[in-house]
């Protein structure tokens, strides 16, 4: 049985090459067989054209960020020892405990919304959330006796694995909690710096985030028991060995010691990295270029409106401190004139003091700035609160003498009846929408009108080999007016007084 096709050539009358290969120069495509491609959903795996659009940076780090990312109902727990291969991949298990000192009960609720929210960004599932008023935390267990066995037994209800409380707690408080809970207690100032070490990119971001928690750390060490307490080398286990009996260095005190090792070796680096950063912005204020500050509460559009006012194209996301690292863009006025733009971390509620002082550095770029963007979102239940939070945190880092204006983001979502009491409350405002670009052009004119203006009144006529002053004037002055005569330019307008005296000797005498 022959498996030869029956459309074989017939070699016995002679085979041309180059007769076969002038059949297929007449082959052309069939608009009836193209339409029966698309009749059969047949497409080609050839792009007639690359994408032109190419994806910005932020995209890409957000894609990257959702490649590793964990799934509400699974879980690593075992629950038995026994049956390794039916255990599952999960969150952890959180139940919020908050306490209510002040303040309404809307107040309350807010903070423990946020904490439910922060709580999420860290990778947890929130399972209960109970608050207590009480005139001041307990001393020993932050919330009351009571509370403590009632929060038991929604812990053991539930199979919760962790409690996550709405203040910072003191060791003492921790170590109590721990102890009667039987799991996992952490605090607010633990969940927020949990949340900046998952988010840190940079290598002084990193640096910052692990500074603060090692500072955090320190003050919470806890011993690994008696038998591993105290350390001696030798035969001082044995109670043999001269100089080596009685207490060696406990376990406890070596973890600090490297911790205190650790943090200096960091606030060294950081030292070295802050030189650089010095060095840029004492380049940029040689240069008297003005520069605007980003800043505003967590997750209220900061990197939105950076890019629609600037196109950076950083990372966008919705969730509290989705992007740590500043952002400095360099762009330019209606008129020419260079400025630049940077983006900051973004504030909260008590945000902890050891990461105020680890970002210091990054935060100078606010106090340093010539005018600062205070970022609200005007769909939050409580935004006088995320107003009064920023500037509790921009008086810390001596930034509270720097121009404000107010931007009242996400419009679009926003109560207009809100948007009208935080105007009446802040004259100095502006109302946008970040994500539909509402209001950006009122945004960007008000902010070239508070930019810093040059301080020197001029009036020059440049000859037309000068053209490298006019691109000067344009870029670091102000220009009023430019008229182009036979002798050369008539420029009027506004100049730094280094440029001005680089203008001195083209000055028109004024007429009498």
């Amino acid at each position: 049985m022959s498996n030869a096709r029956d459309t074989a050539p017939d070699l016995s009358d002679g085979f041309s090459l180059d007769d076969e290969l002038e059949e297929t120069d007449a082959w052309e495509d069939d608009p009836a067989d193209e339409a029966a491609d698309e009749a059969d959903g047949f497409e080609s795996g050839y792009a007639d054209e690359p994408d032109p659009e190419k994806p910005t940076v932020g995209a890409m780090e957000l894609a990257e960020r959702h490649q590793l990312r964990r799934v509400a109902g699974l879980r690593t727990e075992l629950e038995d020892i026994t049956e390794v291969e039916y255990r599952q991949l999960r969150l952890e298990r959180v139940v919020l405990v908050g306490v209510w000192t002040e303040g309404t009960t809307q107040d309350a609720e807010n903070s423990m919304a946020e904490l439910a929210l922060l709580a999420e960004t860290a990778g947890s599932e929130v399972l209960e959330a109970i608050y207590q008023r009480r005139q001041s935390p307990d001393p020993a267990t932050y919330v009351g006796r009571g509370k403590v066995e009632a929060i038991g037994e929604i812990v053991r209800a539930t199979g919760a694995d962790t409690v996550i409380c709405d203040g910072e707690l003191a060791p003492s408080q921790l170590r109590n909690l721990e102890d009667r809970l039987k799991v996992k207690v952490v605090d607010r100032t633990a969940l927020i710096l949990d949340i900046f070490a998952q988010h840190a990119k940079s290598k002084e971001g990193q640096a910052q985030v692990e500074l603060a928690q090692l500072q955090y750390m320190k003050q919470r060490l806890r011993g690994w028991g008696g038998n591993l307490s105290r350390q001696a080398g030798g035969r001082a286990a044995g109670g043999d060995g001269i100089g080596g009996r009685g207490p060696g260095e406990t376990k406890i005190e070596t973890d600090r010691r490297r911790i205190n090792d650790r943090i200096a070796k960091l606030r060294r680096e950081l030292k070295g990295m802050k030189v650089t950063r010095d060095a840029k912005r004492s380049q940029r204020q040689a240069n008297q270029i003005p520069s605007v500050a980003i800043a505003g509460y967590t997750n209220a559009g900061k990197s939105s409106l950076l890019n629609r006012l600037t196109t950076a194209g950083v990372l966008v996301e919705d969730a509290l401190f989705a992007t740590l690292d500043p952002t400095t863009r360099r762009t330019t006025t209606a008129d020419g004139r260079v400025y630049t733009m940077s983006d900051t971390v973004g504030f909260v509620r008590h945000l902890p003091h050891q990461l105020v002082e680890a970002f210091r550095s990054t935060l100078e770029e606010v106090a340093d700035a010539d005018l600062l963007l205070h970022v609200v979102d005007g769909s939050h239940p409580d935004p006088e609160g995320q107003i009064a939070a920023v500037r509790e945190v921009l008086a810390d880092i001596d930034a509270t003498d720097v121009r404000e204006l107010i931007v009242i983001n996400k419009a679009d979502a926003a109560d207009p009846m809100v948007i009208a009491r935080l105007q009446a409350r802040e004259p100095h405002t502006v109302v946008v929408s970040a994500k539909t670009g509402q209001g950006i052009a009122e945004a960007l004119a008000r902010v070239e009108a508070e930019l810093p203006r040059p301080a020197i009144e001029f009036e020059v006529l440049l000859p037309y080999s000068r053209g490298d002053l006019v691109d000067k004037i344009h870029r670091a002055g102000e220009i009023e007016s430019i008229e182009h005569t036979a002798d050369g330019s008539l420029v009027r307008g506004r100049a730094s007084e280094a440029l001005a005296g680089e203008l001195t000797q083209y000055a028109v005498a004024p007429q009498s």
